[in-house]
């Protein structure tokens, strides 16, 4: 399968709202102003296709990005002085398992270390359970630094941070 990772177009705007919505529970939601706002402040908005199919998208932000208003970038923001915030990763269900979030770090970790960010971070909800992407996050190096409740205390999540010269 031939997997390429692009810069998001606007004709990507449909599928990204599709399966972010059909993975909400996980994430927080997203229309498309919201998207719109990203394109424009987020240090990457891409796209993994798989055999020209659009099958993921990743959406990073830096400590730049301070007019992003989510509770868990702004943690990090209070906690480290310059990072690579993974926002979001989402893999459409026909597309899980052939690779697709590895190659999409491994992008992320090049970022990073070609425009000298030390570390990534990401949260994973831990209420409700994510166990894939604790797993999948252990397995790409990062680490929990601390927790958080958010969403008026519905949702828990483990703030994780991935050193960049220990996965380039």
């Amino acid at each position: 399968m031939d997997i390429v990772i692009r810069p998001a177009v606007t004709t990507d705007f449909d599928f990204i709202l599709r399966v972010n919505r059909e993975n909400v529970e996980v994430l927080s939601p997203m229309n498309r102003e919201k998207l719109q706002y990203f394109t424009q402040t987020a240090a990457a908005v891409w796209v993994a296709t798989a055999d020209g199919v659009p099958a993921a998208f990743l959406i990073a932000l830096t400590e730049d990005a301070s007019s992003y208003d989510s509770e868990n970038n702004r943690w990090f923001r209070q906690h480290y002085p310059h990072f690579l915030y993974i926002d979001r990763i989402v893999i459409d269900a026909p597309f899980r398992h052939i690779g697709l979030g590895r190659a999409l770090y491994k992008n992320v970790f090049a970022y990073a270390q070609n425009n000298g960010i030390p570390v990534v971070t990401a949260e994973i909800d831990t209420v409700p359970y994510n166990g894939t992407s604790l797993l999948f996050h252990e397995a790409m190096g990062f680490v929990e630094v601390g927790t958080q409740s958010v969403r008026g205390g519905s949702v828990q999540v483990s703030l994780q941070v991935a050193d960049v010269n220990k996965n380039s």
